[in-house]
């Protein structure tokens, strides 16, 4: 499968990518190829394969949950840029705020 000039264009536009005569001459060549090489994984027989999730055979390989002591909070708080001696004061993000 190649991709034309205008199905590399429309992809720019819907990126937000401002390419030059150039450029989307060059990437149309350059994607077709992906593409091609893409499309070749459909020729691969893949009956006998089984769906797999992740290509190793792991199990939970997360350590134990265990209790453990946390920081202190003036510990945390001493390399914070600003804070109130209890909170790490940041600025509003969804609206204002009184405490940043």
């Amino acid at each position: 499968m190649s991709l034309s000039r205008q199905d590399v264009a429309k992809v720019a536009l819907l990126s937000r990518l401002a390419l030059s005569d150039g450029e989307l001459d060059a990437l149309t060549g350059e994607l077709s190829k992906i593409v091609g090489f893409v499309s070749q994984l459909g020729e691969v027989d893949t009956a006998r394969v089984e769906p797999l999730a992740h290509p190793l055979d792991a199990a939970n390989v997360f350590r134990a949950d265990e209790p453990a002591a946390s920081l202190l909070r003036e510990d945390a708080l001493r390399s914070a840029p600003r804070h109130d001696g209890e909170c790490f004061l940041v600025p509003a993000v969804l609206g204002e705020s009184g405490a940043a």
